[in-house]
């Protein structure tokens, strides 16, 4: 069987790293960090850039992901049937909630973004489609993990950094609020991942009763928060949106 192709996983290495960090990076930085030769790296990222790949940026001449990469992952996602049963709901979910909703799939032992909706105001926010966020402290990660094998495969082998000083990293406690997660049916984030913000989540099913992805919401602690915890409305309209996901993927009343 024939081998990797070289140039190829060069050229995939380099689009790994332009896709992360400060997104934007000289020649030297590219070859640098990655210990391949300057001329190298510049014949490589010449060819992505005459495909569209990668773009450089004229004033400084360092380099950043192309439009074309975007191209190629609305594609993706425009025949990912997860993502287009959900569109409406979660549309709806962000309107009824006040907050930032998104849609989550495994991939790579992390949460992969696939579909993120706006907080219905005027505040100023990035668009997180494509993002990795951690298993182990969102609450889209702690929903996939205890409800799908793979992802609590992934996460119990791979690594759980301290992200926050309430980030849950001892593998008992990790469990036990997988178990908690499990017994209600929906996971959070109360500032695991990042000061000051929090999370709710829930499984969504596909026809056979298998867990595909999970649905949620992110905002200020304050927001989405009351004495008692998570606020019971917010709660109920994410599961809510994930059965109507489910229902739509084929799943039945549940």
């Amino acid at each position: 069987m024939p081998g990797p192709i070289q140039s190829l996983e060069r050229a995939a290495a380099i689009l790994r790293l332009l896709a992360g960090g400060e997104r934007r990076l000289g020649l030297s930085d590219v070859a640098s960090t990655l210990g391949l030769a300057k001329g190298t790296a510049h014949g490589i990222l010449r060819t992505l850039q005459q495909e569209g790949f990668v773009e450089q940026e004229p004033a400084s001449g360092k380099y950043q992901l192309g439009a074309e990469l975007l191209r190629l992952g609305n594609s993706y996602l425009d025949v990912h049937e997860l993502r287009a049963r959900a569109l409406v709901w979660t549309d709806d979910l962000a309107r009824s909630s006040g907050e930032a909703a998104y849609l989550g799939v495994l991939h790579q032992r992390g949460v992969l973004i696939v579909h993120h909706v706006f907080r219905p105001d005027d505040s100023r926010q990035v668009l997180e489609v494509g993002a990795m966020h951690p298993l182990h402290s969102t609450a889209l990660g702690k929903v996939l993990s205890a409800f799908d094998p793979v992802a609590h495969s992934e996460v119990t082998e791979g690594d759980r950094p301290v992200l926050t000083k309430r980030t849950i990293t001892d593998p008992a406690d990790f469990e036990s609020v997988l178990d908690l997660t499990r017994a209600r049916g929906w996971g959070a984030d109360l500032e695991e991942t990042w000061d000051g913000v929090a999370s709710v989540a829930a499984p969504v099913y596909d026809r056979r009763r298998m867990p595909v992805g999970a649905v949620g919401i992110t905002g200020a602690v304050e927001r989405i928060c009351d004495p008692e915890g998570i606020r019971a409305r917010l709660v109920a309209a994410v599961r809510d949106c994930a059965r109507a996901v489910a229902r739509d993927l084929g799943a039945g009343r549940f």
